[in-house]
């Protein structure tokens, strides 16, 4: 049986699973924090722990990750020749992210020179933003050959009635509201890379990287919940 509590079990044993459960954490500990800071010092320094420990932790469960993006390379970068660059670029900015993100990890904890966190943190955000502008671009891409592939189904479904061609149909509108999840989350990833690299009034206000953090975790619940 497949009820709800089985979904999350499954949901949680995936390592994307508990990152995001742990993500939602973080961001909601970063948005207490500021909501009760200039009222409940005590206790707003209490989530500022929670924040700051969550996000360790999921340092620590990204541990390799920079191999997902070597092996989706290696398997199959992308059905067209503009596809197969955009991947190839997209994964290569994902690596250097979760490369220089375990560098970021031991510098804060301690185990290398807490100098090179900061050094770190800006070489790995310029990655992870690189990477989100190229899998943002893909996938409106895809997306845009989904929707005329999608004109020409309900064509024919029209004309012959075609089963088949009302099921593909049901699939693509699944997949774009995939991929619309996914670019939801790149961009609200973006914004909190452009954080590190650029420090501005906006994208390093505590709502906003909290809603972004948000949004991206919640993304990445629904892409990834059980079906």
């Amino acid at each position: 049986m497949n009820d709800t509590v089985d979904k999350l079990v499954i949901f949680l044993a995936k390592r994307d699973g508990i990152d995001k459960l742990v993500k939602t954490f973080q961001y909601v500990s970063k948005l207490v924090h500021w909501h009760v800071e200039a009222t409940h010092p005590d206790a707003a320094m209490r989530f500022k722990q929670w924040e700051v420990a969550s996000g360790l932790s999921r340092k620590a469960f990204r541990t390799g990750r920079f191999l997902t993006g070597f092996n989706a390379l290696r398997r199959g970068p992308g059905a067209t020749p503009t596809l197969k660059v955009l991947a190839v670029l997209a994964n290569a900015g994902e690596m250097v992210y979760f490369f220089f993100d375990h560098f970021l990890w031991l510098s804060r904890i301690g185990t290398l020179d807490a100098k090179l966190a900061r050094r770190m943190s800006f070489i790995s955000a310029l990655g992870e933003s690189f990477g989100y502008i190229f899998f943002i671009i893909a996938d409106f891409i895809i997306m845009k050959e989904g929707l005329e592939t999608e004109r020409r189904l309900l064509i024919s479904s029209k004309e012959d009635g075609s089963e088949d061609a009302k099921e593909s149909t049901r699939k693509i509108k699944a997949e774009r509201v995939m991929r619309l999840m996914a670019v939801a989350a790149n961009v609200a990833d973006l914004i909190i890379a452009l954080a590190d690299i650029e420090p501005n009034p906006f994208c390093n206000h505590a709502v906003t990287l909290g809603i972004s953090g948000l949004v991206s975790a919640w993304a990445g619940w629904y892409r990834n919940w059980p079906s």
